[in-house]
């Protein structure tokens, strides 16, 4: 059993805006869990309260109420801080710093280490996200890929147990999204439980074991991503055969499928195959957060 690294129960937060100003509730009581060594995407629409969620599990914003548990700790303590990572939707970098000047800073801040080990940190990393080519090129002279990588590279500089990343694929190209794809698995695969916020979905298709879906502040979904797939019922196709000729009939349900089946047999009519029709994630996606619950 993987052991639980976040544990968020009735998470809930409140926004005003000027004192005569409707409260905008943000979070309206979510709870999920996220285990080592999964890749977990955090999906929801604009306004569905990623954003303010990622907030309060840094710290940087304080729920009305409810409780996050890192680790088997309730508080977000420094010796908690030391074992997370986090990749902001926009980071800063300082332009005129080399990509390994940028990296021994934030490897200063948040670890102990010192030359030559902070050192051989730094190369390794730049080795890792594929940037050791550039690591003594000023970051105004990166690409937004490669960016992308420093940055995540600076999120892992304290080899943490968890790591955030928040829309990390957005603005790549289709490489520098295949490259953070690659980072993101290798990182997983060590044991580091990977939470990511995208809208990019066919991106989150290919990575995600789990997904934690927020509509309008509530939680509508949390669990495997297959299960959430296999929810939302899409139909099936019923290929048989006749004189020789294959045909493909669709049935929109169970129900519907045993009515053709049924069918089929009284004409004795031989079934080939039966198949459910696979929906993407994109497409699950649009269902739940067009419809309500899975």
């Amino acid at each position: 059993m993987s052991k639980t690294v976040l544990s968020v129960r009735d998470l809930k937060k409140t926004f005003r805006k000027g004192l005569a100003s409707k409260p905008v509730h943000a979070l309206k009581g979510v709870s999920f869990e996220i285990s080592a060594g999964t890749i977990t995407g955090f999906l929801g629409a604009n306004g569905a309260g990623k954003t303010t969620s990622i907030k309060c599990l840094l710290g940087l914003s304080f729920p009305d109420s409810g409780e996050i548990r890192y680790f088997g700790s309730n508080e977000l303590t420094p010796e908690v801080k030391s074992r997370i990572g986090f990749l902001p939707e926009r980071p800063y970098f300082y332009e005129y710093l080399t990509g390994r000047e940028f990296l021994r800073f934030y490897g200063e801040l948040s670890t102990k280490l010192k030359n030559p080990d902070l050192k051989t940190k730094i190369q390794n990393l730049l080795k890792r996200v594929g940037l050791e080519h550039a690591g003594d090129r000023p970051l105004r002279g990166y690409s937004k890929g490669m960016l992308q990588r420093i940055g995540i590279a600076q999120a892992l500089i304290n080899d943490p147990e968890f790591i955030i990343l928040d829309e990390p694929m957005t603005g790549l190209d289709p490489d520098g999204r295949f490259e953070v794809r690659e980072i993101i698995r290798e990182t997983a695969s060590a044991g580091t439980a990977v939470f990511f916020s995208s809208h990019l979905l066919p991106d989150a298709e290919q990575l995600c074991e789990r997904l934690v879906i927020l509509k309008l502040g509530e939680l509508v979904y949390q669990g495997p991503m297959e299960e959430l797939l296999g929810r939302v019922e899409v139909g099936y196709q019923l290929v048989s055969a006749k004189d020789g000729k294959l045909q493909t009939e669709v049935a929109k349900s169970g129900d519907e499928l045993q009515k053709l089946i049924d069918a089929k047999r009284a004409e004795k009519v031989s079934i080939v195959e039966v198949r459910p029709n696979r929906l993407t994630l994109e497409e699950a996606f649009v269902k739940i957060a067009m419809g309500g619950r899975a």
